[in-house]
């Protein structure tokens, strides 16, 4: 496990609890400690599950090289960190990023973005340099959790996931995984076109989650009012006429899409949370990358340009997005 926050920690421990794969985790400060300290630990209603962390550590060279990798890091920390990650792969390691928003692989294949990776969530091109696509496996997560203390993660709903190989069909390893998946408890789906599933929950989550960071909302709130609503409504046409364009169709309409929300109840979207935990947010992935790929494709973003840039000014006043 790269990454033993939230997500991390609720995969990490579920795959522990198997005993069918030793887990370790790459991971630092008092998260690092924890770990080593305690093992594995995740909160599922009132009853703490354990395991033990094979191995925890602040640096891939004392891992090694690993059968599976799963990045479950915020997006903005994986640039710097990518080129660091050598050490955990070998020729066959596959590489699942259990990870929120458009991923650095997204682009790699699809005529219609050319052959440049995307600018908002792989600068320079410096995770498709350190983690070529041979070793990825695209994976879309439908839980929620939480860190409740470091080391401790707090499932809240949901254990879906939807697995599919970045360049399309399945494959031996892919079946592979998805049962080992399944025997730690997670609702798995295999996937032919996994970047449809990626678009899809991006469509629902690139507006919900810069709306609540900017007015401190939680979901109910934003769709009770009929302004916001009609607002983000709007930007979720811009994305779906993006996606048709990339070959990403969306079938529901926005309006289909709140009503699925509305059903999850109410709740603080991972972005708020990290407003109020002061951590960096995932806007170049939710929202930037929506926006850079518009422009690829020639598509006009007006309401998307509106979202990004006042999330964007939000985040620098508060120090948690890049300055420049």
């Amino acid at each position: 496990m790269v990454g033993a926050g939230a997500i991390g920690g609720f995969i990490g421990t579920r795959l522990a609890r198997t005993g069918a794969v030793e887990v370790s985790a790459l991971a630092r400060g008092a998260t690092l400690s924890a770990l080593r300290d305690h093992g594995w630990r995740l909160q599922q209603g009132a009853e703490l599950l354990t395991a033990p962390a094979a191995l925890a550590a602040d640096d891939p060279r004392e891992l090694g090289p690993q059968d599976l990798v799963i990045l479950s890091l915020k997006a903005p920390a994986l640039p710097a960190l990518a080129p660091s990650l050598a050490p955990l792969l070998g020729p066959d390691t596959v590489v699942l990023p259990a990870m929120n928003g458009v991923p650095w692989w997204f682009g790699a294949g699809l005529a219609a973005l050319g052959s440049v990776p995307l600018a908002s969530v792989d600068p320079g091109g410096s995770i498709s340099r350190a983690i070529p696509l041979r070793h990825v496996v695209g994976c879309v997560v439908h839980a929620a959790a939480t860190t409740t203390a470091p080391g401790i993660a707090a499932h809240r709903m949901g254990r879906g996931l939807i697995l599919g190989e970045a360049a399309g069909g399945e494959s031996a390893r892919l079946r592979e995984l998805a049962a080992l998946l399944t025997r730690a408890g997670f609702e798995v789906t295999l996937s032919p076109r996994i970047r449809d599933d990626v678009w899809y929950k991006l469509w629902g989550n690139m507006t919900m989650n810069p709306v609540s960071a900017l007015t401190g909302a939680t979901t109910d709130r934003v769709l009770d009012d009929e302004l916001v609503r009609a607002y983000c409504s709007t930007a979720m046409r811009e994305a779906a006429t993006v996606g048709e364009r990339i070959g990403c169709a969306v079938s529901e309409s926005p309006e289909d899409r709140h009503a699925v929300t509305r059903k999850l109840g109410t709740f603080k979207t991972s972005m708020l949370q990290d407003v109020e935990s002061g951590h960096a947010l995932e806007l170049d992935a939710l929202v930037g990358a929506v926006r850079e790929i518009g422009q690829r494709v020639q598509v006009p973003t007006p309401a998307i340009d509106a979202l990004f840039a006042l999330t964007r000014l939000f985040a620098r006043v508060r120090g948690l997005y890049p300055q420049h």
